[in-house]
């Protein structure tokens, strides 16, 4: 190939690279411990991680943090009792230069996120069934002094048991999904669940150790089978 072909084709694909790294966002990078296995909880016994503890940091407090906005939204499910819960996603987070999407739900009680509901700008149907709605600007702004009540972090690395264990020691228990295959990693003394699949994608919940039994109340039925089971 004519060198100077090569040299083209070389400034090329240096230009490019510059050009997504141009667009990769900044790492956050303040000086506080935020990985994801650095879990503790302070003197009221609520969770404390990324930097962030559950039941006091604000959604404004997160979104100084990670220099995004989020996306905001209200859901309502359709299972008797009827409940809602809003959360807000952030995409393609840098902590510690770790990548990952955040989805952070927040402390609200029901009556005001029903009032929120009725005053919500667009509702689509999800394929659930619940409901999904766009937030009045208005209640947006109130949200944003509300407490955070649980993490969902969603790493685009892949993590297999040997590492999960290295990082976050062994679970007080594991239950596996039996439709999906998900292997559910339980620590309940630090509100931690991390479901993993086959193939080493996981999803790491974060709550409060009070709010423990209502997270994992949808894998008790697991736990019934497998000790009728044995």
């Amino acid at each position: 190939m004519d060198r100077k072909m090569v040299l083209s084709i070389l400034g090329a694909a240096v230009l490019g690279f510059a050009g997504m790294l141009l667009l990769m966002p900044d790492p956050v990078d303040d000086g506080v411990v935020r990985l994801p296995w650095q879990v503790d909880r302070n003197e009221l016994g609520h969770t404390q991680v990324f930097g962030f503890t559950l039941g006091e940091t604000t959604l404004a407090e997160v979104r100084a943090v990670f220099r995004e906005e989020g996306k905001l939204n209200l859901f309502k499910t359709v299972e008797e009792p009827i409940r809602f819960a809003t959360e807000a996603y952030f995409e393609q987070i840098y902590l510690e230069r770790l990548r990952a999407d955040f989805v952070i739900t927040l402390e609200v009680d029901q009556a005001t996120l029903e009032g929120m509901y009725d005053r919500g700008l667009r509702i689509s149907q999800l394929s659930s069934g619940g409901k999904k709605v766009k937030l009045d600007p208005a209640d947006i702004e109130t949200l944003t002094s509300r407490p955070i009540q649980s993490i969902s972090y969603l790493p685009k690395a892949r993590l297999d048991d040997a590492l999960i264990t290295q990082r976050f020691g062994e679970p007080t228990r594991k239950l596996t999904e039996p439709e999906t295959g998900i292997v559910h990693w339980l620590y309940p003394e630090r509100g931690l669940d991390i479901g993993r699949d086959a193939k080493g994608h996981v999803v790491i919940q974060y709550v409060n150790p009070a709010d423990f039994p209502a997270l994992t109340a949808p894998l008790e039925p697991i736990a019934a089978a497998s000790k009728h089971g044995e």
